[in-house]
């Protein structure tokens, strides 16, 4: 079998810092204290699995939290309120935040501070939007695609701030700010959208085009990766989402010759060489 592999497929530069720099809390931790993040560190399945192996807590919440603790802040970065609350605690706190999500936190504190609202593009529930839209001083309406904009009832008159989710697709962004060009006149856009998340997107729709069927390799929970098979999917192939090689069926891949293969932010090389080693050897 013919595969095609993306070169942008896997770790990030963000998930790739915070990573280390959960390793260099380990490192340093005489053992007697706990090490803990306050959700997953990044969104990937089996480097949590290892994590937990290590001995590192994965709280859902702060409600445990000890002076004694060590916390790291997750790649997605948390809420400016729960942040505060970690500090009064007494804990050590160690920020893995994703630089580009904290440039984008900023962004959006400095933007607001004269009141305007913000428009956020992205999932609501995920971690990294609760965190961006903690830095608003002013109202925050936060939407997932033009359609659920176009809902929203924007005064005109009031100034408004535009951003979105790091990893969100660069292509419907730019069309939602070309629509709210033209409703709203005192409108300010930041650029949030990560560089290497509209790179690989680019690679991955370009993959997609030329091949039978797109492997996405990553966790399920993962916003980069499930945007990366919509995408893939678009083009009108087959494509499948799993967040391990041994999810597929070889049988789905009869009579195809090229396969396109990539993973998201989050997913380790290891994993994508399993792949890409399991898809080569099909016949």
């Amino acid at each position: 079998m013919n595969v095609r592999r993306a070169k942008t497929a896997g770790f990030c530069m963000g998930v790739s810092l915070a990573l280390r720099t959960l390793d260099n809390a380990i490192r340093k931790n005489p053992g007697s204290r706990r090490i803990c993040t306050l959700g997953p560190i990044i969104h990937n399945p089996q480097v949590l699995a290892d994590y937990e192996a290590l001995g590192v807590t994965c709280l859902q919440n702060f409600d445990s939290v000890t002076g004694n603790d060590i916390v790291v802040i997750r790649a997605h970065g948390i809420t400016q309120q729960v942040e505060a609350t970690l500090r009064a605690s007494g804990a050590t706190i160690i920020d893995a935040t994703c630089p580009r999500v904290k440039k984008a936190q900023l962004s959006i504190a400095e933007a607001t501070s004269d009141g305007s609202s913000l428009l956020l593009f992205g999932e609501a529930d995920h971690p990294e939007v609760r965190g961006l839209i903690s830095y608003a001083h002013s109202r925050n309406f936060v939407f997932p695609d033009l359609q659920a904009l176009q809902e929203l009832e924007l005064d005109p008159a009031q100034s408004w701030v535009l951003a979105s989710q790091t990893t969100q697709n660069a292509s419907v962004f730019a069309s939602i700010r070309s629509y709210l060009a033209e409703q709203l006149p005192h409108l300010t856009v930041l650029a949030t959208i990560c560089d290497a998340t509209d790179e690989r997107q680019k690679e991955a729709r370009a993959i997609a085009a030329d091949v039978d069927a797109m492997v996405v390799v990553g966790g399920k929970q993962s916003g980069n990766t499930r945007r990366l098979a919509s995408l893939a999917a678009e083009c009108g192939i087959a494509t499948y989402h799993v967040e391990d090689i041994r999810e597929l069926d070889r049988d789905v891949f009869q009579g195809k010759q090229t396969i396109g293969l990539t993973a998201g932010a989050s997913t380790p090389k290891a994993l994508i060489d399993a792949a890409e080693k399991w898809l080569c050897e099909l016949c």
